[in-house]
């Protein structure tokens, strides 16, 4: 039987990667005429399994003994010896390589097979108002829920709507339902074969009044208004049950001609104002109304930038950082590299305006992606991905003397598949395995690490995870983040048990980082959430030709081709998460044209690497709804391009971290930087 290496596409690259055997059959590799796929079209439930193949053949049709690589996307299908499983809806490929010795001169056969990604029928379908009467001329807008045998929800449903008497009550195609005339009526909303309905007494509106509570004069563009209609009737008594519709108009000042969005209102009457300008909120309530309007003037909130030093690198791409303070209370910040031999570089940044490259260890790797440092500087951990024995692992290493950073031990027990991501508490060490689980490890003696448990979410790949008052958050793509009690107790966890808590899946399906964060100010849990989406597919500008040289080779002069930026998308999307078991998205901060990375929330800051877009500071101050980008809230914004970078002029901001006053950053092709924020300046006095 032929062997088959079934390796998903990389991440943060759409190429494939992974170990190859370490001889190939030059022989067999020869004898191949063309690759003969199981089925030259696949068709799949979404998570559910077929059976799939690849066989290398002869002239005569007869199989060949020949090592092929089969890849897909990470995100979309799952590939296991003989087998295909839909991950999310779609259409997509797989892609079977024949793989060709070292040194060959002929190009590998390839085939590319489409998959289609079919959704599971819907089995059961929930119908849903905020409010439980329906009045004459008022209107009320229906939730629908449409799930499948397995509990999952159908996203954006296609629902036929109908009225069972539309002279009583009509429903318009987004299940807005008004009220026409008294009586009976029924709402029916039916989807792939399956019905749900609801009924009403539709009555008449009494004689009421209403007032509008809770305006400002003037507010900040991103400054959230909570607005209250207060419904009274003749007798003087509030009535609640009378549904209220909320609606907001604009008129512009000088120099705000041509706006696209001004503001966003929410049913409850929440209202946050976009742009600079007049807002008016309205709230009807069957014929009568009550209008409030304020001015909204620029939230005022941008800073000078000032560069204040570099440790620039062209020969390695630079991964991912972390600063830190260590024993000898000296400051110190570890970088990691791509496809570049393995190694991990040390840096004294005691002085931010000259970091000084010290010390460097090597490891077995094609790529150290992740790089920690414990928060009491006792140790440091560098991530593994692509050893030549193919065990992985991670490298911890012995801090106590900072200067002289040296290899404590390797561990590789459950985590042999590659680790992409860490999180170093004191005690505790959290590391992915193959894009598969974390593992939990006890760093109480660094030299003789032990393996605690670990948490494997079933059908989800995982990329990341992060450590905070007791509980883990872990980015998993189109699983959405999921949050796991590992300490906190609340939920009965702790690193010898975790706990499942909640989990939140994102519409992008691209959940690649999370970052929690207390405000004072409101009391919320707000947990930030980026997409990683290394595409521009579908979109009017997607990217720049391959003809102008590959993505992965440096730029080369002689001929003037590579070094081609990458191209991403996707946003940080921010979520309520006060209440852990009901989180709900609030806002999000979407810069158009850039994809985001790691990300950092300190202060009511946001330090967001922006791959293209570079590093961004934002304000998330306060109460947060809407986008965050079109308010105003950008407070600095710099992009790290230089003429000597590994691809010169490109700037591809990979993680961000604030320390001790200054902003720490790692740009992917130009090395570390160091960059503070200034203070504003202060109006003089008259």
């Amino acid at each position: 039987m032929k062997r088959i290496h079934l390796l998903p596409i990389a991440y943060c690259l759409l190429m494939a990667t992974g170990i190859l055997p370490s001889s190939i059959n030059a022989q067999d590799e020869n004898r191949v005429a063309r690759l003969v796929p199981s089925a030259d079209r696949v068709v799949v439930a979404l998570g559910s399994q077929v059976p799939f193949s690849v066989n290398a053949v002869d002239s005569s049709g007869s199989q060949v003994d020949a090592a092929i690589r089969v890849v897909a996307p990470r995100n979309s299908l799952r590939l296991s010896d003989g087998f295909v499983e839909g991950l999310s809806q779609g259409e997509f490929e797989i892609t079977a390589t024949l793989v060709v010795g070292a040194g060959s001169e002929s190009a590998p056969i390839s085939i590319s097979v489409p998959v289609i990604v079919e959704w599971p029928p819907i089995e059961d379908l929930k119908l849903a108002s905020r409010h439980q009467k329906l009045f004459v001329s008022t209107t009320i807008q229906h939730d629908i829920l449409a799930q499948h045998s397995d509990g999952s929800q159908r996203p954006d449903p296609q629902v036929s709507w109908k009225s069972s008497d539309p002279l009583i009550a009509t429903v318009d195609g987004f299940g807005n339902v008004t009220g026409i005339s008294s009586g009976h009526v029924t709402i029916e909303a039916s989807f792939e074969g399956v019905s749900a309905s609801l009924s009403y007494e539709v009555e008449a509106v009494p004689q009421i009044t209403l007032t509008l509570r809770g305006g400002p004069t003037e507010a900040r563009t991103g400054d959230v208004i909570h607005f209250q209609a207060v419904i009274t009737d003749m007798t003087g008594e509030v009535r609640t049950d009378i549904p209220v519709n909320w609606s907001h108009s604009y008129t512009a000042t000088d120099g705000m001609l041509g706006v696209a969005a001004t503001g966003q209102i929410n049913h409850q009457g929440s209202y946050v104002a976009d742009i600079p300008g007049i807002h008016t909120i309205t709230a009807t309530a069957g014929a009568v109304s009550a209008r409030h309007s304020f001015q909204a003037k620029s939230r005022g909130v941008v800073q000078e930038l000032e560069l204040v030093g570099q440790g620039a690198e062209n020969w390695y791409r630079t991964t991912d950082l972390w600063a830190f303070e260590g024993l000898d209370g000296r400051d110190y910040v570890i970088t990691g590299s791509k496809v570049s031999g393995g190694y991990a570089f040390f840096y004294d940044v005691t002085d931010p305006t000259a970091p000084v490259k010290y010390d460097s260890i090597q490891v077995d790797a094609r790529t150290v992606n992740d790089v920690k440092a414990s928060p009491d500087g006792r140790y440091a951990v560098l991530s593994r991905e692509g050893a030549t024995n193919r065990r992985n692992g991670l490298v911890i290493v012995d801090m106590a003397i900072p200067s002289e950073p040296r290899v404590a031990t390797v561990y590789e027990n459950g985590i042999t598949g590659g680790v992409h991501n860490m999180f170093a508490d004191d005690d505790y060490l959290y590391a992915l395995s193959d894009g598969d689980k974390y593992v939990i490890i006890d760093m109480t003696d660094i030299y003789k690490p032990e393996y605690v448990s670990e948490y494997n979410h079933p059908d989800s790949r995982i990329h990341d995870v992060w450590i905070a008052n007791g509980l883990a958050f872990s980015s998993e793509w189109g699983t959405g983040v999921v949050v796991v009690d590992v300490g906190n107790g609340r939920w009965g966890g702790s690193p010898q048990n975790p706990v499942y808590v909640s989990s939140y899946p994102t519409p992008s399906g691209a959940t690649h980082a999370a970052f929690p964060y207390y405000s004072e100010v409101t009391g919320k849990t707000y947990l930030f959430l980026g997409d990683e989406i290394m595409n521009r597919s579908g979109l009017a500008w997607a990217g720049y030709p391959r003809s102008m040289g590959s993505y992965a080779e440096q730029y080369n002069p002689a001929t003037g081709v590579g070094g081609i930026p990458l191209v991403t998308r996707g946003y940080i999307q921010i979520i309520d998460f006060t209440d852990p078991e009901n989180p709900e998205m609030v806002a999000r901060y979407e810069v158009p044209e850039f994809g985001t990375h790691n990300m950092w929330v300190e202060d009511d800051v946001l330090y967001q690497a922006y791959y293209e877009g570079g590093v961004r500071m934002v304000d998330v101050s306060g109460e947060l709804m809407g986008n965050l980008y079109t308010q105003g809230r950008e407070i600095s914004v710099f992009k790290s391009a230089t003429p000597t970078g590994y691809t010169p002029n490109a700037t591809m901001v990979w993680g961000v971290q604030p320390f001790k006053g200054h902003v720490f950053f790692a740009d992917t092709n130009s090395g570390l930087w160091s960059v503070k924020m200034l203070p504003k300046a202060r109006p003089v006095s008259q």
